[in-house]
Protein backbone atom coordinates (compact mmCIF):
# COMPACT_ATOMS: atom_id res chain seq x y z
CA UNK A 1 0.00 0.00 0.00
CA UNK A 2 3.04 2.47 1.05
CA UNK A 3 4.34 1.94 -2.92
CA UNK A 4 1.35 2.50 -4.43
CA UNK A 5 0.92 6.10 -2.17
CA UNK A 6 4.61 7.15 -3.20
CA UNK A 7 3.44 6.18 -6.64
CA UNK A 8 0.80 8.37 -6.65
CA UNK A 9 2.77 10.93 -4.84
CA UNK A 10 5.55 10.69 -7.69
CA UNK A 11 3.27 10.17 -10.80
CA UNK A 12 1.50 14.05 -9.83
CA UNK A 13 5.08 15.75 -9.28
CA UNK A 14 5.56 14.72 -13.13
CA UNK A 15 1.99 15.31 -13.90
CA UNK A 16 2.27 18.80 -12.64
CA UNK A 17 5.63 19.53 -13.53
CA UNK A 18 4.71 18.90 -17.41
CA UNK A 19 1.27 21.00 -17.08
CA UNK A 20 3.15 23.91 -15.26
CA UNK A 21 6.62 24.03 -16.42
CA UNK A 22 5.82 22.29 -20.56
CA UNK A 23 2.31 23.48 -20.94
CA UNK A 24 1.52 26.78 -19.07
CA UNK A 25 5.02 27.92 -18.96
CA UNK A 26 5.14 27.67 -22.62
CA UNK A 27 2.68 30.51 -22.93
CA UNK A 28 5.07 32.91 -21.27
CA UNK A 29 7.87 31.51 -23.15
CA UNK A 30 6.73 32.29 -26.41
CA UNK A 31 6.32 35.48 -25.84
CA UNK A 32 10.06 35.96 -26.14
CA UNK A 33 10.75 33.70 -28.89
CA UNK A 34 8.11 34.88 -31.38
CA UNK A 35 8.32 38.52 -31.01
CA UNK A 36 12.08 39.51 -29.90
CA UNK A 37 15.32 38.30 -31.68
CA UNK A 38 17.80 36.14 -30.97
CA UNK A 39 20.05 38.59 -29.08
CA UNK A 40 17.09 40.09 -27.05
CA UNK A 41 15.96 36.72 -26.15
CA UNK A 42 19.51 36.44 -24.67
CA UNK A 43 18.94 39.31 -22.15
CA UNK A 44 15.49 37.91 -20.38
CA UNK A 45 15.14 34.79 -18.71
CA UNK A 46 14.64 32.57 -21.20
CA UNK A 47 18.04 32.53 -22.60
CA UNK A 48 19.38 29.40 -23.07
CA UNK A 49 21.87 29.01 -20.73
CA UNK A 50 19.15 30.19 -17.83
CA UNK A 51 18.20 28.12 -14.86
CA UNK A 52 14.70 28.47 -15.97
CA UNK A 53 15.02 27.55 -19.70
CA UNK A 54 16.61 24.34 -18.57
CA UNK A 55 13.67 23.58 -16.30
CA UNK A 56 11.08 24.37 -19.11
CA UNK A 57 13.34 22.39 -22.13
CA UNK A 58 13.67 19.45 -19.61
CA UNK A 59 10.26 19.18 -18.06
CA UNK A 60 8.12 17.46 -20.80
CA UNK A 61 10.79 14.40 -20.99
CA UNK A 62 11.67 14.59 -16.95
CA UNK A 63 8.05 14.75 -15.95
CA UNK A 64 7.34 11.84 -18.27
CA UNK A 65 9.60 10.26 -16.68
CA UNK A 66 8.55 10.65 -13.19
CA UNK A 67 4.92 9.90 -14.09
CA UNK A 68 6.07 6.39 -15.75
CA UNK A 69 8.04 5.94 -12.36
CA UNK A 70 5.24 6.67 -10.57
CA UNK A 71 2.73 4.73 -12.16
CA UNK A 72 4.52 1.53 -12.56
CA UNK A 73 5.22 1.87 -8.37
CA UNK A 74 1.19 2.08 -8.56
CA UNK A 75 1.09 -0.73 -11.02
CA UNK A 76 2.92 -2.75 -8.01
CA UNK A 77 5.62 -3.46 -10.88
CA UNK A 78 9.10 -5.28 -10.23
CA UNK A 79 11.80 -3.32 -8.75
CA UNK A 80 14.16 -3.52 -11.47
CA UNK A 81 11.52 -2.89 -13.79
CA UNK A 82 10.80 0.36 -12.54
CA UNK A 83 14.21 0.47 -12.30
CA UNK A 84 15.70 -0.41 -15.65
CA UNK A 85 12.98 1.81 -17.09
CA UNK A 86 13.33 5.46 -15.57
CA UNK A 87 17.64 4.84 -15.62
CA UNK A 88 17.26 3.89 -19.33
CA UNK A 89 14.82 6.58 -20.81
CA UNK A 90 16.87 9.23 -18.28
CA UNK A 91 19.80 8.31 -19.86
CA UNK A 92 18.48 8.49 -23.64
CA UNK A 93 16.68 11.68 -22.61
CA UNK A 94 20.35 13.25 -20.87
CA UNK A 95 22.36 12.03 -24.23
CA UNK A 96 20.10 14.52 -26.45
CA UNK A 97 20.19 17.38 -23.84
CA UNK A 98 24.02 17.39 -23.86
CA UNK A 99 24.16 16.82 -27.12
CA UNK A 100 22.37 20.23 -27.30
CA UNK A 101 24.21 22.03 -24.62
CA UNK A 102 24.44 25.30 -26.07
CA UNK A 103 28.26 25.72 -24.84
CA UNK A 104 28.73 23.05 -27.73
CA UNK A 105 29.16 22.75 -31.25
CA UNK A 106 25.45 21.92 -32.49
CA UNK A 107 25.76 18.58 -34.27
CA UNK A 108 25.31 18.92 -37.90
CA UNK A 109 22.44 17.44 -39.64
CA UNK A 110 23.08 13.75 -41.54
CA UNK A 111 20.16 12.77 -44.18
CA UNK A 112 21.45 9.76 -43.85
CA UNK A 113 20.75 8.98 -40.27
CA UNK A 114 17.05 10.77 -40.84
CA UNK A 115 16.32 8.84 -43.88
CA UNK A 116 17.32 5.44 -41.63
CA UNK A 117 15.07 6.96 -38.71
CA UNK A 118 12.03 7.08 -41.37
CA UNK A 119 12.78 3.83 -42.46
CA UNK A 120 12.66 2.39 -38.99
CA UNK A 121 9.50 3.12 -38.20
CA UNK A 122 7.55 2.26 -41.17
CA UNK A 123 8.76 -1.13 -40.64
CA UNK A 124 8.35 -1.12 -36.93
CA UNK A 125 4.55 0.61 -37.72
CA UNK A 126 4.25 -2.66 -40.54
CA UNK A 127 5.30 -4.85 -37.92
CA UNK A 128 3.21 -3.71 -35.34
CA UNK A 129 -0.23 -4.45 -38.26
CA UNK A 130 1.15 -8.09 -38.38
CA UNK A 131 0.95 -8.59 -34.40
CA UNK A 132 -2.04 -6.76 -34.13
CA UNK A 133 -3.89 -8.75 -36.69
CA UNK A 134 -2.66 -11.78 -35.12
CA UNK A 135 -3.70 -10.57 -31.63
CA UNK A 136 -6.51 -9.26 -32.90
CA UNK A 137 -8.49 -12.62 -34.15
CA UNK A 138 -8.65 -13.90 -30.43
CA UNK A 139 -10.20 -11.21 -29.00
CA UNK A 140 -13.41 -10.42 -28.07
CA UNK A 141 -15.94 -7.65 -26.73
CA UNK A 142 -14.37 -4.80 -25.34
CA UNK A 143 -10.92 -5.86 -26.00
CA UNK A 144 -11.24 -6.14 -29.35
CA UNK A 145 -13.11 -2.79 -30.08
CA UNK A 146 -9.70 -1.25 -27.39
CA UNK A 147 -7.57 -2.93 -30.00
CA UNK A 148 -9.42 -1.36 -33.06
CA UNK A 149 -9.16 2.29 -31.55
CA UNK A 150 -5.47 1.37 -31.22
CA UNK A 151 -5.04 0.68 -34.71
CA UNK A 152 -6.47 4.23 -35.69
CA UNK A 153 -3.86 5.94 -32.99
CA UNK A 154 -0.90 4.15 -34.78
CA UNK A 155 -2.37 5.42 -38.06
CA UNK A 156 -2.93 8.61 -37.35
CA UNK A 157 0.27 8.73 -35.78
CA UNK A 158 1.96 7.46 -38.78
CA UNK A 159 0.10 10.16 -41.31
CA UNK A 160 1.66 12.69 -38.53
CA UNK A 161 5.29 11.53 -38.82
CA UNK A 162 4.91 11.66 -42.76
CA UNK A 163 3.85 15.52 -42.60
CA UNK A 164 6.40 15.79 -39.53
CA UNK A 165 9.20 14.47 -41.46
CA UNK A 166 8.51 17.07 -44.19
CA UNK A 167 7.84 19.81 -42.09
CA UNK A 168 11.86 18.71 -40.47
CA UNK A 169 13.07 18.68 -43.75
CA UNK A 170 12.23 21.44 -45.31
CA UNK A 171 14.99 23.99 -44.17
CA UNK A 172 17.85 21.41 -44.89
CA UNK A 173 16.40 21.14 -48.80
CA UNK A 174 17.72 23.59 -51.25
CA UNK A 175 14.88 24.19 -53.36
CA UNK A 176 12.23 24.83 -50.33
CA UNK A 177 14.53 26.71 -47.82
CA UNK A 178 13.20 29.94 -49.01
CA UNK A 179 9.95 29.13 -49.63
CA UNK A 180 7.52 31.03 -47.13
CA UNK A 181 6.42 27.99 -44.20
CA UNK A 182 3.31 26.57 -43.43
CA UNK A 183 1.46 26.03 -40.30
CA UNK A 184 2.17 22.77 -39.03
CA UNK A 185 -1.83 22.80 -37.55
CA UNK A 186 -1.97 18.84 -39.33
CA UNK A 187 0.52 17.40 -37.45
CA UNK A 188 -0.82 18.56 -34.45
CA UNK A 189 -4.17 17.72 -35.60
CA UNK A 190 -2.80 14.18 -36.88
CA UNK A 191 -0.87 13.83 -33.19
CA UNK A 192 -4.08 14.90 -31.15
CA UNK A 193 -5.93 12.48 -32.77
CA UNK A 194 -3.64 9.34 -32.14
CA UNK A 195 -3.36 9.74 -28.55
CA UNK A 196 -6.76 10.35 -28.45
CA UNK A 197 -7.20 6.78 -29.71
CA UNK A 198 -4.82 5.48 -27.74
CA UNK A 199 -6.87 7.05 -24.86
CA UNK A 200 -10.25 5.31 -25.34
CA UNK A 201 -8.00 2.06 -26.48
CA UNK A 202 -6.91 2.25 -23.02
CA UNK A 203 -10.38 3.40 -21.67
CA UNK A 204 -12.30 0.39 -22.86
CA UNK A 205 -9.38 -2.34 -22.09
CA UNK A 206 -10.29 -1.12 -18.27
CA UNK A 207 -13.45 -1.02 -18.62
CA UNK A 208 -13.25 -4.95 -20.01
CA UNK A 209 -11.30 -5.42 -17.19
CA UNK A 210 -13.77 -4.41 -14.68
CA UNK A 211 -16.40 -6.07 -15.76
Amino acid sequence: MRNRRSGLVVFWIGALYIIAMGFLASFWARGAYRYLSIDEVRQTIWATTSPLFGLWASSVGIGAILAGVGILLYARSKGWRIWLFGIGVFVVLLIDMLSRWPTLPAPGHFPPLFGLGGGLIVAFFLGILWFWAKKHTVLEGPAKTAAEYQLTGYVFFVIAMWYLCGELAWPFQEALKDLPRMSPVAIIAYLVLGWLFLFLSHWKSAQAIRK
